[in-house]
């Protein structure tokens, strides 16, 4: 996966909370087989609607959402990820994300950003008036920078999730980290164990 050091970019502001992952990635489409091409049905029912913030050409290129509390919550569907993942979106920042999905958005790439209440409304207020939000996030230094308005807001992250994302891991990669030692295990496997080496 891509690795996330910083981002810059306008913010999309959802705000809405105790959004779902059925109203992230409705359920009609969890029969495609692929894991790409999800980003036109993510929110699609609230689409339909000509004012919802994903319709409005200013935030087409966003790669930061804004959300209020209880971001991804719902059933465990990757879908809603993948969807999220496929529209452009590198950082999602909310006052509370459930706990699936945020362990979801770790593994391909997404970077969940928790902030107090007030920090969320006040980011909130600007991202929707009429000049919009731009942000960076600088990950190494676990700070979002509002340079526009000369601010910054330090956030916390789990220090093994920072080393996947700043290094562009998912579980193959954080597995193949150890392959010497992996390797040195196959070749010094006795003869009469069950071989675990690939037959292709």
């Amino acid at each position: 996966m891509k690795s996330i050091k910083k981002i810059n970019s306008i913010v999309l502001p959802l705000n809405r909370a105790d959004v779902d992952t059925d109203q992230i990635m409705p359920k009609q489409y969890l029969k495609r087989v692929e894991r790409s091409g999800y980003g036109p049905f993510a929110f699609d029912e609230w689409r339909k609607d000509p004012d919802f913030v994903l319709n409005d050409k200013r935030f087409e290129n966003a790669e930061i959402l804004l959300a209020q509390r209880n971001f991804g919550s719902g059933s465990s569907r990757e879908h809603a990820v993948w969807g999220l993942e496929d529209l452009g979106i590198q950082a999602v920042i909310a006052p509370s994300f459930a706990d699936i999905f945020n362990s979801n958005c770790g593994k391909v790439g997404i970077l969940c950003i928790q902030l107090t209440q007030k920090d969320v409304d006040n980011l909130m207020s600007i991202a929707e008036s009429s000049e919009g939000l731009n942000l960076e996030i600088d990950l190494a230094d676990q700070v979002l920078i509002n340079s526009k308005q000369n601010t910054k807001i330090n956030f916390s992250i789990d220090d093994f999730l920072k080393h996947r994302l700043l290094n562009g891991l998912d579980d193959i990669g954080i597995t193949m980290q150890r392959e010497e030692l992996i390797n040195k295990f196959e070749n010094e496997r006795k003869d009469f164990y069950p071989s675990t080496k690939s037959i292709i």
